[in-house]
């Protein structure tokens, strides 16, 4: 369904991303673990569009979208949820949701988003900048799924959240994974995060794939140890 093909991307003559290959499956969360400044970010702003790729394929589902800008990529089925949220804080949660919605053509919010994120709908008037750190990542989250995504795409999401929603962010990952069987692509610090929400886990360092486990497999300790300032 999703297949990354010697990726590279650079920051004017500085190349950030060096050749990353990476295949999800429908159904698999994939969790990208790496100290601050390793590429993280940058490869999830590569695969959404938001930074120009300068060699390499992204693969959705059999066509390559690497040309395409992000608009195009969300409606060929890639979805994305930036780091830091990034709502509409003077938009109700309704509203913002519906901001998904326009690759679709749908004007209703679905059903299982409010059955997956209760919260919403009891505040689905609210402005989001009112809402909590958590509750705007669960919005965030929602809108990126009102476009009925094939690839979801995370980039940090326990970022300032309180470690009792942490967990909660992980379970809902997996009850997205089962009810839509869409490819989770993760890119976090935090392990406990990690090993409570991951299928596979890839280690990156210097904008390399280093290190690849499945979760039944992985070696904490050395997965820790990348993670290591």
């Amino acid at each position: 369904m999703f297949e990354v093909r010697n990726l590279s991307a650079a920051y004017g003559q500085s190349t950030v991303l060096h050749d990353i290959n990476m295949a999800v499956k429908p159904g698999e969360i994939v969790a990208v673990v790496g100290r601050n400044g390793m590429g993280k970010s940058t490869l999830m702003k590569s695969l959404i569009g938001v930074m120009p790729s300068r060699s390499g394929q992204i693969m959705v589902d059999g066509s390559d979208v690497s040309a395409l800008q992000s608009h195009q990529r969300v409606a060929k089925g890639l979805a994305y949820v930036p780091q830091g949220r990034q709502i509409f804080g003077t938009m109700t949660v309704k509203e913002n949701i519906e901001t998904g919605l326009v690759v679709t053509g749908k004007s209703d919010v679905p059903p299982e988003i409010y059955s997956l994120f209760p919260i919403l709908r009891e505040f689905e008037k609210r402005r989001g900048g009112n809402l909590s750190g958590g509750q705007q990542q669960q919005l965030a989250i929602a809108r990126a799924l009102a476009s009925d995504p094939k690839i979801l795409l995370l980039d940090e999401p326990t970022e300032g959240i309180q470690p009792s929603i942490i967990k909660d962010i992980a379970k809902v990952l997996k009850e997205i994974r089962d009810l839509k069987n869409l490819c989770i692509v993760v890119c976090e610090q935090v392990l406990s995060f990690v090993l409570d929400a991951a299928d596979r886990i890839l280690v990156m360092e210097n904008g390399s794939i280093v290190h690849s486990d499945t979760r039944d497999r992985v070696d904490e300790a050395a997965i820790a140890r990348f993670l290591a300032v």
